[in-house]
């Protein structure tokens, strides 16, 4: 007998391309039907067909504090009695940016978006229209959001669909696009040898969370500023993934290390539609309508999105033992999924970094792009059927980050490490 969900799945694929609407939630590499959910609270999901599972991809990251947190549930509820939207100046779009801004290191104004791929695109446009240069450096296996120019051997869903280009994007559109080696200043250093005055920027994931979780090594980020600085291009941290996840300043906060301009998701939304990029000053005044760099969007500072965001923040920022507490947690849990990996002798390898890890199934040290490909998917997607029929809700491919919340209790991460050991044993 079908289930709710796959009765779902095949209505969906006949009105939406493969069923869904971003291609990693159709289970592509893992093999079964995705899971329709219903609802979501704390640190769980539930699906159209009443089944539960312990979620540790909460929505790609926004959820820190786990799901339907209540005080910013009802500051989304208070919002949406007054209206969803006005295409017009708010107050809480004022506020959102003072909170960002007061709070975020080398972040001297902002602008707010709908999405991380929308501030990514936008960053970049800023960069180039400060510097006066075209050319851009990303790093190989670092995903940026799905606009043209940076669909250039990108990681995440791309990695794992086996295409790193995309159709559809003009040779146009990339022939600006540099591509480096994530932990390797070599490779950046050899592109600024070539194009000396030519780059605009340099992009990065300050942690690489879309080839899996690979963390920088020591002195990575930092030779990125030098070279950057030395150059004349600005160093943009994509922190859509660990904007207020490390610490509340981020990336930048966490390794110590000033960007130029900064990226930010849908964790300044409390998970909602949202993203935003900031700065120095002088670059974010090139942006129309002070400067000559165009962007807009009609939805941008949306007054519900920024209350959910506003509320979340607030929270984060007056109770930074948040951070302190989930970082422990992600030490001790990701250390004891080392130790289980060592102590059965598996051919796999955890990376972690705060409250973000991922396994790879390698004997290999995962460092950049070349070494997370080495990961073995059939058995990542036999891992991945394993948990889920457990009720463990893990990321639909080998290529994306095991996110921990503030609502996971270390009861419940003591029983993935059973099954986690369980697995590894069999």
């Amino acid at each position: 007998m079908m289930t709710k969900s796959e009765e779902l799945f095949r209505r969906g694929c006949k009105v939406i391309p493969g069923g869904v609407n971003s291609p990693v939630r159709a289970f592509g590499s893992v093999g079964g039907t995705p899971r329709m959910i219903a609802s979501a609270d704390g640190a769980y999901m539930t699906d159209e067909d009443g089944n539960v599972y312990l979620d540790f991809v909460g929505s790609w990251g926004p959820m820190i504090l786990g799901h339907n947190h209540p005080e910013v549930r009802e500051a989304v509820i208070r919002a949406c009695e007054k209206g969803l939207s006005y295409g017009a100046a708010t107050r809480r779009e004022v506020e959102m940016a003072e909170l960002i801004c007061e709070n975020i290191p080398n972040v001297d104004m902002v602008r707010m978006v709908n999405s991380g791929t929308e501030a990514v695109m936008s960053a970049i446009r800023a960069a180039r229209g400060y510097t006066g240069r075209d050319k851009i450096v990303k790093f190989t296996g670092c995903y940026h959001g799905h606009s043209d120019a940076l669909l250039v051997q990108a990681g995440s869903g791309v990695m794992t669909a086996g295409i790193p280009d995309s159709a559809g994007v003009p040779k146009g559109c990339t022939q600006d696009t540099l591509s480096a080696v994530y932990n390797d200043e070599t490779s950046v250093q050899k592109l600024f040898d070539a194009f000396p005055n030519e780059i605009a920027a340099v992009i990065v994931e300050p942690v690489g969370a879309n080839m899996g979780v690979v963390p920088p090594k020591e002195g990575f980020l930092q030779s990125l500023r030098e070279m950057c600085t030395r150059y004349g291009a600005a160093l943009i941290f994509d922190e859509v993934i660990t904007g207020f996840r490390l610490s509340f300043a981020g990336a930048q906060g966490y390794f110590g290390v000033d960007a130029d301009l900064v990226t930010y998701g849908k964790i300044i939304g409390g998970g909602m539609p949202v993203g935003a990029y900031g700065g120095r000053r002088e670059i974010m005044e090139c942006v129309s309508p002070l400067g000559p760099v165009y962007q807009a969007g009609t939805l941008s500072g949306n007054p519900v999105a920024m209350a959910a965001g506003i509320a979340q923040l607030t929270i984060l920022k007056d109770h930074p033992e948040i951070y302190t507490e989930l970082n422990q947690k992600g030490k001790w849990f990701f250390g004891e999924i080392k130790k289980i990996l060592e102590e059965t002798g598996r051919t796999a390898v955890a990376n972690y970094c705060g409250s973000l890890g991922s396994i790879f199934f390698t004997d290999c040290p995962v460092v950049d792009y070349e070494t997370a490909k080495t990961s073995d998917t059939a058995r990542y997607a036999d891992y991945f059927r394993y948990m889920m029929d457990a009720g463990i809700y893990l990321a639909p491919a080998q290529f994306e980050a095991m996110f921990l919340s503030a609502a996971h209790t270390s009861g419940e991460l003591e029983r993935v490490l059973e099954l986690i050991g369980n697995y590894f044993q069999k």
